[in-house]
């Protein structure tokens, strides 16, 4: 699978959130998106990944960034998850795996020797215009927020 990157059109989605809401990335026109990818809701490297956007939040809305987490759990994981940790942005339930694929964040993935498929951990910075601006495949859990602001400077 082809991951987009910096300069392409960022794939349109629309989704569930938490709520069932539908959410669609054109509903961010005008605005920059944090489009951040993650394996599975309430383990290690995903909570710690959650709880810095949580933590930094107030400031990226300050500087107009939206956030938006994807994973391919369903909306009672998202709640429960969004419940234990307070986290104030949207988590999009990608359980049909539209979104994964059309990022090309879906793949093999290799634990213990064992392969299987899963979400490779990926952030993506759209613009307000709907376009990548960048694309940060070594996420670092404990400080993503970091990262974004350093690509944003």
């Amino acid at each position: 699978m082809n991951i987009p990157k910096a300069g392409d059109k960022a794939p349109a989605f629309t989704s569930k959130d938490q709520n069932g809401n539908e959410v669609s990335l054109a509903q961010f026109k005008g605005k920059k998106v944090v489009l951040y990818f993650y394996p599975k809701d309430s383990t290690p490297g995903c909570t710690a990944e959650a709880c810095d956007f949580r933590d930094n939040y107030q400031g990226l809305k300050k500087e107009g960034i939206e956030v938006l987490g994807v994973s391919v759990d369903d909306e009672k994981s998202h709640q429960k998850f969004i419940t234990k940790y307070d986290l104030p942005f949207t988590l999009l339930a990608d359980t049909d795996k539209n979104i994964v694929e059309a990022y090309g964040v879906w793949g093999e993935k290799n634990m213990y020797g064992k392969k299987y498929m899963g979400t490779n951990r990926t952030t993506f910075i759209i613009d307000e215009e709907g376009n990548i601006a960048h694309v940060i495949s070594k996420v670092d859990t404990k400080a993503p927020t970091a990262q974004v602001l350093e690509l944003l400077k």
